[in-house]
């Protein structure tokens, strides 16, 4: 299916791109959220008309990205997390905690933005993370987990094991 990109795309192309894309990712993805639009003669005569409209919006976008990226540029998030002895997390710091975390900043960070290269963190330390501010603005930040409280797990007696005996 042939569509005309508004706004630029990841792997697929920049604005006013004619590209020919699977129906689907078309009809249920670039369409409906506007980063495309069906590839007839309408359509490009009225993308001509906007391109400079459009091409202003993708600016002032990659300008927010890039200043969102300076203030978090080389910044160290630290958290606090449960912890037994071993420096195990009870849980994990996900996408969710590092935004949050960006926020009290003061820069906005969507959880969608978060690169997790190895996934949740797990355990006390220093980690690197990624920012995926933009296409063009990736930012990259250090997170240090430290342990709140280290839990030791309580021994258990056999007695209190072996409960079930009649």
């Amino acid at each position: 299916m042939d569509v005309i990109l508004l706004e630029k795309v990841e792997n697929i192309g920049g604005i006013g791109d004619q590209v020919s894309v699977k129906p689907g990712y078309a009809r249920n993805y670039l369409i409906p959220q506007g980063k495309a639009a069906l590839a007839t003669p309408e359509n490009i005569a009225k993308l001509e008309s906007r391109r400079a409209e459009l091409e202003t919006k993708a600016q002032a976008e990659l300008d927010a990205a890039k200043a969102r990226g300076a203030k978090l540029e080389g910044q160290v998030l630290y958290l606090k997390s449960n912890a037994g002895p071993e420096g195990k997390l009870f849980g994990s710091i996900g996408t969710i905690d590092i935004a949050e975390a960006c926020e009290a900043l003061g820069v906005p960070v969507e959880r969608s933005e978060v690169r997790l290269p190895e996934g949740p963190l797990r355990v006390v330390g220093e980690h690197p993370i990624e920012l995926h501010l933009h296409f063009d603005v990736n930012v990259a930040m250090t997170v240090v987990i430290e342990a709140s409280e280290v839990v030791d797990p309580e021994p258990r007696d056999e007695e209190e094991t072996n409960d079930t005996e009649e």
